[in-house]
């Protein structure tokens, strides 16, 4: 039976923003699907903790971390706000993704994921933007590589927006293999297929910068000819997916048209890849997905996959009035050129 873990607590509801598009129901949401499906009682809770300040300065500038301790609420850029318990929740947001590392690896767990909020991948080494804090998922990875002793770790970030600040964080850093999807151009502009990575790293960061309209046959695409091929070629010892469920075709900030099938299959086959090179070890950390039915589904969704339920109904179906996209083999080609794939 899989021993699959869940990070979950009440302070994040505290990230009080409002009626921002990121706001505590998205998490309330998920919650209630998990419990009225009953499968949050086949899950391992996972405490959430503060993240120390040694685990925050693995990623972050000494600096940018005591600015935001000191900051108290307002705007810290035009899309990114803290509430009076914003910095309670973002040092538990980033706390909760190194625990679930630490019992994956100390074998505690197979796989789990953080339901955390504030989200993390735009945060960088010393900024906040895009409505992240700390950058979640970074801390995770830093936290295996340099606590755990890991020597390499694979972050899939199949978000709807690029995550520009999980990039520049490891941008030199070949110990870990940053594979991104996201629409292009669209916020926050970075991600074309040409960034790679600097000297020492250069090929360990791979963008797939999509058109609007992909859906699950695209993505698929994508994970079966890059992503499969990128991660055997690497081997990581730990898969950590910045899971953003933004790029449902519910969802009012993007214009893809992925569905819950389609996230689910994506699932599959991260969990496959985990099974396959790194004995199953495998973490999710919540990013975006602003639209309540579909983010919960695909959470849903998630959990399914990794508790090996079998599971073929989609409870939203498929975008009514389906888009056709401009197509992803030429773009596939340069990518798998550039990489040598």
């Amino acid at each position: 039976m899989p021993r699959t873990g869940i990070v979950y607590d009440p302070i994040y509801l505290k990230h009080d923003t409002g009626d921002h598009v990121e706001r505590a129901e998205r998490l309330v949401r998920i919650m209630r699907t998990l419990e009225s499906s009953r499968l949050a009682g086949e899950l391992t809770s996972i405490p959430a903790r503060a993240a120390t300040n040694e685990e925050l300065c693995l990623v972050h500038s000494p600096d940018y971390v005591k600015y935001i301790k000191g900051f108290g609420s307002g705007w810290l850029d035009p899309d990114t706000y803290m509430s009076p318990d914003s910095y309670q929740a973002a040092l538990y947001a980033a706390g909760g993704a190194a625990e679930a590392v630490q019992r994956i690896i100390e074998g505690k767990i197979t796989s789990a994921f953080a339901l955390v909020r504030p989200p993390g991948h735009h945060a960088s080494s010393n900024k906040a933007a895009g409505f992240c804090i700390f950058n979640n998922v970074a801390v995770a990875a830093r936290k295996a590589l340099k606590d755990l002793k890991l020597s390499r770790v694979m972050i899939v970030d199949y978000d709807v927006h690029h995550g520009n600040g999980t990039q520049d964080i490891f941008y030199g850093d070949r110990s870990v293999l940053y594979f991104s999807t996201h629409q292009y151009p669209h916020y926050p502009g970075t991600g074309s297929y040409d960034e790679t990575g600097s000297v020492e790293a250069k090929g360990t960061k791979i963008n797939v910068p999509l058109p609007p309209f992909c859906g699950d046959r695209e993505y698929v695409q994508i994970f079966n000819e890059i992503l499969v091929p990128a991660a055997r070629r690497y081997r990581p010892e730990l898969i950590l997916v910045s899971a953003g469920f933004d790029g449902h075709w519910m969802d009012m900030l993007a214009q893809m048209q992925l569905t819950v099938s389609g996230y689910r299959k994506m699932a599959s086959i991260l969990m496959e890849l985990a099974g396959e090179l790194c004995r199953g070890r495998l973490l999710f950390v919540l990013e975006g997905g602003y639209d309540l039915k579909a983010i919960a589904a695909s959470v849903e969704a998630t959990f399914e996959v990794l508790l090996e339920k079998t599971v073929d109904e989609d409870p939203l179906g498929p975008p009514p009035q389906a888009r056709i996209p401009y197509g992803v083999n030429d773009l596939l080609s340069k990518i798998k050129k550039i990489h040598g794939i």
